[in-house]
């Protein structure tokens, strides 16, 4: 089977593994990118899936928050180039738009398009104004509304990672503490109780088999009970380090977000973190080719 260089490329971006073990699994799995990761996991070739989501647009990140600190809205707004996303009328815009989400609380990103600035517009059509001044692609992609009952934690990243997090009791402080975290840290879940049962099942089986593994390929077999040992505590350990709770600290690695919690006798509630592209692939030009169609048409 022809496995293209460009799938062991994604493949060693995602485990971190040698070219040549990448191209052996793939060959193995038929080129099925996800279940070649799962085998390089198995058999103890990648510590971790490292996938991220592949960032494809640009645009910015823009929060508001209620001027009592508990509720606040988060938006991403996109557009074609860099260039644009630094423009003055571009970030006018997504301010804009953060703004009429805070204001209107829009059930949908239609409703949120159907709303009306201050100027008697609605954003869509202000949107189809910018596009035609500047001459690029812009979209409204996504926003959240959080609400909290005591503090709302809320930190930008420069502008394309924000995130949100409704926090009960504690201080403000706290909060925004948490905010950085989940920005810098990107957890997956709130708590081992919130991930679906078939992702730890589906990990659970990963771990025994490299446990399996790891007892064949060093001549001296486990017993069933010490293998199933081993699996539970690294699986705790996997677990942990995808939730809130059980992250480290990023202002105190010593400390776990939920030891954090619990000295500031704090909760969190909810959380909600974008960044800028994730989960669109971005196309990849040619710029060779697209140099010549340019010449091509004078």
């Amino acid at each position: 089977m022809n496995i293209t260089a460009d799938a062991v490329k994604q493949l060693r971006e995602r485990t971190g593994a040698g070219m040549m073990e990448c191209k052996k699994a793939l060959v193995e799995t038929k080129g099925d990118l996800d279940a070649a990761a799962d085998l390089m996991r198995k058999q103890g070739l990648a510590k971790a899936d490292k996938k991220a989501s592949r960032v494809a647009a640009e645009g910015v990140i823009v929060i508001e928050k209620s001027a009592d600190g508990r509720s606040g809205a988060m938006v991403e707004v996109n557009c074609e180039t860099d260039f644009v996303a630094r423009e003055a009328d571009f970030r006018g815009f997504a301010q804009a738009v953060v703004s009429a989400a805070a204001k209107h609380r829009p059930a949908s990103l239609d409703a949120l398009l159907a709303a009306k600035l201050d100027s008697g517009e609605t954003i869509d059509e202000r949107r189809r104004a910018l596009v035609a001044k500047i001459g690029e692609n812009i979209s409204v992609r996504r926003f959240t509304l959080l609400n909290a009952p005591t503090h709302l934690g809320a930190y930008v990243h420069g502008t394309r990672i924000g995130a949100l997090v409704a926090v009960e009791g504690g201080e403000p402080a706290v909060a925004y503490d948490l905010a950085m975290h989940v920005a810098a840290s990107n957890p997956r879940y709130l708590n081992v109780a919130a991930i679906p049962a078939d992702i730890v099942e589906k990990e659970r089986g990963i771990l025994v088999e490299q446990a399996q593994n790891e007892a064949a390929a060093s001549g001296k077999p486990k017993p069933a009970d010490i293998i199933a040992k081993m699996v539970e505590g690294r699986l705790r350990k996997n677990l942990g380090e995808i939730t809130l709770a059980g992250q480290a600290f990023v202002k105190d690695p010593d400390v776990t977000i939920e030891k954090l919690l619990g000295n500031a006798k704090a909760k969190v509630i909810g959380y909600e973190r974008y960044e800028v592209g994730a989960g669109i692939e971005k196309k990849q030009e040619d710029f060779v080719a697209e140099v010549m169609k340019q010449v091509q048409k004078h």
